[in-house]
């Protein structure tokens, strides 16, 4: 297993980086089979309004899927020590879910009809943005389906996963809704199509839960 350890606005002593080493270990002994990369990204907040200060946060890639758990605390120790354990039930969890599927044919999200366009993404919430590009991330995106990108969005701990989509092979955008459910967000092109279907026949496939 490759183990890559990185820091912003820290040092990664030796202490630190066996800490680290240790419980990241322990975390994946059970699922070595599984995992090909660990990446844990170590932070330390400079600005003092931000509270907790202290990030820890753990991806790894696993036979093609990504994994991903963030804990933040006062203390780098024990942000480590919670973003271990997570990324521990989570890795648990992905396996069950393989296991699961070699046993039964999984049956596809329940769909629910919106015949509408969401022209509104934010509501009456501000938008936040940085005032500079502050982290870029590269990553491989192969055509999967709605289900497979639920699934990774529930694996990567986010509100939201970009992904190719397997049936139209155009960007998609799954996102958890405010009220419940997921969504999906689809591009159109100028006329109020995709895909050069009508819009009320794709939007009604396009909302999971």
């Amino acid at each position: 297993m490759k183990l890559v350890i990185q820091g912003k606005n820290i040092e990664i002593t030796d202490a630190i980086r066996d800490y680290v080493q240790q419980k990241i270990e322990k975390a994946v002994s059970h699922f070595q089979n599984l995992t090909n990369e660990v990446d844990v990204h170590l932070s330390v907040a400079r600005n003092p309004r931000i509270n907790p200060k202290q990030t820890a946060e753990v991806t790894i890639y696993a036979n093609g899927t990504v994994i991903r758990s963030e804990e933040s605390s006062e203390d780098l120790y024990a942000s480590i020590d919670l973003v271990a354990d997570k990324i521990a039930r989570q890795l648990r969890k992905y396996k069950e879910k393989r296991h699961a599927k070699h046993k039964a044919t999984v049956k596809p999200a329940e769909i629910i009809p919106d015949d509408s366009i969401v022209t509104d993404l934010i509501s009456d919430r501000a938008p936040e943005l940085p005032n500079e590009v502050v982290r870029t991330k590269y990553f491989a995106m192969p055509p999967m389906t709605i289900e497979e990108a639920l699934e990774q969005l529930q694996l990567v701990d986010h509100d939201f996963y970009m992904f190719r989509n397997a049936e139209t092979g155009e960007i998609n955008v799954i996102y958890e809704r405010n009220h419940g459910g997921y969504g999906v967000i689809q591009p159109r092109n100028g006329n109020g199509s995709l895909n050069g279907k009508s819009h009320k026949t794709e939007q009604s496939s396009s909302t999971v839960v």
